[in-house]
C-alpha cells in the first residue's frame, strides 16, 4: 500500500481537514501545493460576543497551510506535515456568514513549508492574516 497516495486520496475524500475541521464545517474548495482555498462558517465558531473566535480562524488557517505542505511534502518523498509554528494576526471581525481561506507558499523546501493563509468575509474584506510553518516528514 502506497501510504503518500492513500494520505493524498484521504486528504480529497474526508473533505481535507480531519475531524477538527470537519466538527467547524471547514471545506477545501481548491486544493495544490500552490494554493488552498477552503471556507468556513461564522456560526458554530464565534466567542461569547457573537464574534468568529480568533481560534477558528487559526484551525482554519493550520487546516488550508498543513493540506498545501503535504501537497508540497509529496512532490519531494516526505509526505507527512507536521505544524510547527503558527501565527496570526486578527484585523477585522465576522459576525455571520462565510469566510474564505486562500493559503499560498512563502517557502517550500524539502523539509519545511511555510504558507501564508489571508482570510475574508463574505464582502471581500481582510480578516485576519496568519502565516503556518510545517516540518515535512517521510513515511
Amino acid at each position: 500500500m502506497d501510504i503518500a497516495e492513500d494520505g493524498k486520496q484521504h486528504l480529497f475524500t474526508s473533505g481535507g481537514g480531519g475531524a477538527l475541521a470537519e466538527r467547524m464545517g471547514i471545506e477545501i474548495t481548491e486544493a495544490t501545493a500552490e494554493r488552498v482555498v477552503g471556507i468556513m462558517p461564522v456560526e458554530g465558531n464565534t466567542q461569547p460576543y457573537g464574534l468568529l473566535h480568533g481560534g477558528a480562524s487559526c484551525v482554519l488557517a493550520e487546516t488550508l497551510g498543513s493540506v498545501g505542505a503535504v501537497l508540497h511534502g509529496l512532490t519531494v518523498d516526505r509526505p507527512f506535515a507536521v505544524g510547527v509554528d503558527i501565527n496570526a494576526t486578527h484585523h477585522k471581525a465576522a459576525r455571520s456568514g462565510l469566510v474564505t481561506g486562500v493559503a499560498v507558499p512563502v517557502h517550500r523546501g524539502r523539509a519545511v513549508a511555510t504558507y501564508e493563509v489571508v482570510i475574508t468575509d463574505e464582502g471581500g474584506d481582510r480578516v485576519c492574516t496568519a502565516r503556518i510553518t510545517c516540518l515535512l516528514r517521510g513515511a
